[in-house]
């Protein structure tokens, strides 16, 4: 017995020692992955002291402040020198990553760049602009890490298609952007690299997944910058941090070579697919990237994208928008100040000679349950708990994670017991233990075939309306940090456009006022559950912070989708 209990001892000694060096590992691996960030900050600090040194006559606040047409417009002419454009974002973007913690790598090879478009015979659409892009955007020679410590030991081998385009354009590729890590999370936090900032007020989020691209531009240390969008990836931190952001149309914009964790965790081709889209300070910035993008270097790059080039004529249009419209989903209650400026839109547009149609989309709570966290969590949740293999689950996602961990029996009782309340109490089933899983091939093919159904029926009743654009509310305004993991299927005005695949873009238009904190005060969702009252302490405390509204089209009428966004984005400046 006493040998027994002597292996028994040194067995249990071997795995807690086993375990120790596992951990001692991976965090030597983040704190190497910080040093490498830390060493290339100062590297680029230095780099641009030594440009100042050489050039003291910048007017570096009268560069920043150019929105970015006219600063195409100057740098084309020959007024502005890329350089000189250059190293002022550079040294902005020091001081906003120093203040929010936004960036996760400075690209070095940015003087290469400018070199090059130096040498280019035509000057592109983009000539000398500095851009940012998030992490996961593939840039040759840079990692792609999604926040995971599995990702931090190969390097990219060659740009995405994307990032050609941007440089074939002459745009300069400057910095890769902080992430929440798996990238599915709104809040932009993960082990190796930190909690990313909102630069308006250090105590909220500023959004995700594309939360440092969102601090990054609204701190104004860039002038745009590429964001990927899944579920509201683009929009909410747009939401978050008051920018304009675009969701086209997935495979309008190619996603080569960018690191895409969706095919990881679910069926492939993925029934809603990933998207990467323009994020800046004003519509006009988004249209012109969108022009800039869709030439024929992205067309003969990647040919799985349709040949469409931008349709100005569409963007520039001024003929009166029949707009379909609608202040709530019926599935989860928005704070007030997000309702009111939907109506306050409304409105304006109404005012401007538009047409304004009531517009409800169907069953919301059958998209997000059965269909958006479905496509996802069809094993339960097993796949995505493969990607934190060997990793640290940070803080933000371990409500998450712990649900995917319920061992399925358990999650089969919990949704039985939980499945009654919902009609006796009006209870919303907002959680991911709740959601059933496919259990076959077969099943997996209904549940593709349901989402045709659904965007089908979506359609119907949209041109039944003869509606071209809509009108509607998006989360916010900015949750304070940490909320975001708590409240997953809150993003339920963004992921159905996921679903449809629609192109979608947000756009802000006023800020929390102090009537809107006090009525926020009474606000109790669908039923004062615990959800709603997440909610509610989630965005308290947002009096000045920006509130936004969502703009609709149908797939492949981008060019519509920010002809509204530039009417709306217009009327809110007037008024």
């Amino acid at each position: 017995p006493s040998a027994a209990l002597a292996l028994l001892c040194g067995s249990a000694a071997a795995v807690v020692v086993w375990k120790w060096l596992g951990k001692r590992q991976i965090q030597k691996k983040m704190e190497e992955a910080r040093r490498t960030r830390d060493e290339g900050v100062k590297k680029m600090a230095k780099a641009v002291q030594q440009f100042r040194e050489q050039v003291s006559s910048v007017q570096k606040d009268a560069i920043l402040s150019l929105p970015l047409l006219e600063l195409t417009g100057r740098l084309q002419e020959g007024s502005l020198s890329p350089k000189t454009v250059l190293y002022t974002y550079l040294e902005k973007a020091l001081e906003v990553t120093q203040q929010t913690n936004c960036l996760r790598h400075f690209i070095p090879e940015c003087e290469e760049q400018l070199q090059e478009i130096q040498r280019q015979r035509e000057k592109g659409l983009l000539y000398g602009i500095p851009v940012s892009i998030k992490d996961h955007i593939g840039h040759k020679g840079h990692l792609s890490t999604c926040g995971l410590v599995q990702c931090l030991g190969t390097l990219v081998q060659e740009d995405s298609v994307l990032v050609k385009v941007l440089k074939r354009q002459g745009a300069i590729p400057f910095a890769m952007t902080n992430v929440p890590q798996s990238l599915f999370n709104y809040d932009c936090s993960n082990p190796i690299f930190g909690q990313t900032l909102n630069p308006f007020n250090h105590q909220k989020s500023p959004g995700g997944s594309s939360g440092g691209e969102g601090a990054l531009i609204a701190g104004g240390g860039s002038i745009l910058g590429i964001g990927s969008d899944i579920g509201g990836s683009i929009r909410l931190p747009s939401s978050f941090c008051g920018l304009c952001g675009l969701k086209p149309t997935a495979e309008r914009l190619s996603v080569w070579h960018t690191h895409l964790l969706n095919v990881d965790v679910c069926s492939c081709p993925t029934p809603v697919p990933c998207t990467l889209g323009p994020m800046a300070r004003d519509v006009d910035s988004l249209a012109l990237c969108m022009k800039a993008l869709l030439c024929q270097d992205m067309f003969q790059l990647d040919p799985t994208v349709p040949p469409i080039p931008f349709d100005e004529e569409v963007y520039s249009s001024s003929a009166p928008l029949r707009v379909g419209y609608y202040d709530t989903d019926g599935y989860f209650p928005l704070p007030p100040c997000m309702r009111r400026v939907v109506w306050e839109t409304r409105g304006a547009l109404q005012a401007a000679g538009h047409q304004l149609v009531p517009f409800s989309p169907p069953r919301i709570h059958y998209v997000m349950t059965e269909l958006f966290l479905k496509t996802f969590f069809a094993d339960g949740g097993r796949a995505w708990l493969d990607v934190f293999t060997g990793d640290i689950v940070d803080p933000s996602l371990k409500s998450q994670v712990n649900c995917c961990k319920i061992p399925s029996l358990g999650k089969k009782l919990l949704a039985l017991i939980l499945k009654p309340l919902q009609f006796l109490l009006l209870l919303k089933l907002k959680n991911v233990a709740t959601i059933s899983t496919c259990r076959s091939v077969k099943e997996m093919w209904n549940h593709h075939h349901q989402i045709e159904a659904y965007r089908t029926e979506f359609i119907a009743r949209w041109r039944e309306l003869q509606l071209d654009v809509v009108l509607c509310p998006v989360l916010g305004p900015a949750f304070t940090t940490g909320y975001p993991g708590k409240l997953l299927t809150a993003i339920s005005s963004t992921m159905l456009y996921n679903v449809l695949n629609f192109p979608a873009g947000v756009v802000p238009v006023s800020m929390v006022t102090e009537a809107d904190e006090e009525e926020l005060k009474l606000y109790r969702g669908w039923c004062d559950d615990p959800w709603d009252r997440t909610l509610k302490q989630a965005v308290a405390g947002a009096v000045g912070l920006p509130v936004a509204v969502q703009c609709v089209a149908l797939p492949w009428r981008e060019e519509l989708c920010l002809r509204l966004m530039k009417e709306v984005e217009t009327l809110s400046r007037e008024k």
